[in-house]
This record gives C-alpha cells, structure tokens and sequence, in this order.
C-alpha cells in the first residue's frame, strides 16, 4: 500500500492518523510537482487525474483519491480500531466537523494560501483582514459543535480528530505568526481547550509535530527562494 501526499496539506493528515491508529503500514510517497517544485504533475496525474493529494495505491495497483472517502475505505476494509463513533448522532456530529473544516475552515484559509506564495510587498491588507474575519467565522462553527471531553467526540480518536488538528495549526500558528494576526483561539474557549487537550493524545501529537515540521521546511525554503532573487537582482 503507498499514500502519495505531503505533510504540510491538511488533507492527508487525517489519512495519516488512521493509518497509525490501526497500525496500517503503507509507503509515503511525495509525489513530484508540489509546492515551488520544477517537476510536474505529469507522472502524478497518470495516478490520480485530479492532480491533488492525498492518493492511497493498494496492492492490487488500484488507487482512490480524495482524503474523507479514503477515511471511509480504511474504516471499511480494516474495522478495528474504529474511529467512528457506534452511536449514529455521534457519528453524523463527526462527520459534520469534517465537512465545516473542508467546506468553511479551509476555503476561509484559501487567499492566505495565495498570499503566503507572493512576495510580501505583494500582499494586500484588505484582503488578510477579510480572510481571517471569514476564518473566525468558520471556527466559530467548529466551536458550536467541538466536543468537551478533550476530543473532536466523545473520549477517543476519531477521524473528525484527524481533520481538525492540523487546520488549527495553521490557524492559530501558522497564519499568526506569519501575518502578525491575533490568535483566533483566544475567543473560542471550547475550541481552545480543546486544542490543549487534543495535543496531549499520542497519535495526534504526532500527526501535529508532522505538521509543524512541513511548515517550517516550506517557510525556510521559501525565505532561500527570496533571499536568492535578491541577489540575483
């Protein structure tokens, strides 16, 4: 088994998190093309004609992208331990925060994401401000449905887990630290507790650090890029 995906896209975390949550062994692969990279998709694109990541290639050679429906094959075809929650109410909450992270949290990130790739003497403060007013919006829905119990639901890991934890990476980390923002954390209490608490579970601390990590190799590499132009003009 090979998931092709990168560590600083959200996406994939949460295959990630089932993958050692169940102790699935598969490859990682970072397929060619990504982030500021000279080679293109071409290569990827004969796996996954969507060009996006994350793509998990099984054994037999077939592959299944987009991240919540390789979530469900894995839940499927490898049952224990679940991360879905049995009581159906609880299952529906979890995959209703997966849905405001992919529809409403990310989509608010979208103009930050364009912003980060351009010099800064580029970017536009009306249009930081309305993203992150939008991004506060989209976590205040996460706030009205986040569990209280130190997870996403309920006392344990599940998928909803794996698609929230990074999101509030870049949110309250990411994007602060790089446009001198407020953390939007700081008005979210049930939120922000539950960011401490979930940074204290095994696995998602991992899946954090793996992040973080991503992040700070693409900022590094982005400043080597800057400081090269510099020079060179």
């Amino acid at each position: 088994m090979k998931l092709f995906q990168t560590y600083d896209s959200p996406f994939p975390t949460r295959v990630r998190l089932l993958l050692y949550a169940k102790g699935i062994e598969a490859e990682i692969i970072q397929p060619p093309g990504f982030h500021a990279s000279v080679e293109t998709k071409d290569e990827y694109l004969k796996i996954n004609p969507i060009g996006r990541v994350p793509t998990l290639v099984l054994d037999n050679g077939r592959a299944l992208p987009e991240s919540e429906v390789i979530c469900e094959y894995l839940e499927d075809a490898y049952p224990e331990p679940s991360l879905r929650p049995d009581d159906p109410w609880e299952r529906a909450r979890m995959r209703l925060l997966s849905r405001i992270c992919d529809f409403y949290v990310v989509m608010a990130m979208v103009p930050l994401f364009t912003l980060a790739g351009r010099s800064r003497r580029h970017w536009e403060p009306e249009v930081v401000n309305a993203a992150v007013g939008k991004l506060a919006e989209a976590l205040a829905y996460l706030e009205d449905f986040i569990g209280e119990e130190g997870y996403a639901i309920g006392r344990s890991l599940t998928q909803a887990d794996g698609a929230i934890a990074p999101q509030l990476v870049l949110a309250s980390e990411w994007i602060p630290g790089l446009f001198g923002t407020p953390d939007p954390l700081a008005t979210l209490p049930r939120l922000a507790a539950y960011w401490r608490a979930i940074q204290t579970d095994p696995i998602a601390a991992r899946l954090i650090a793996e992040t973080r990590d991503a992040i700070a190799e693409q900022q590094a590499a982005a400043k080597a890029r800057a400081s090269a132009e510099r020079i060179a003009t």
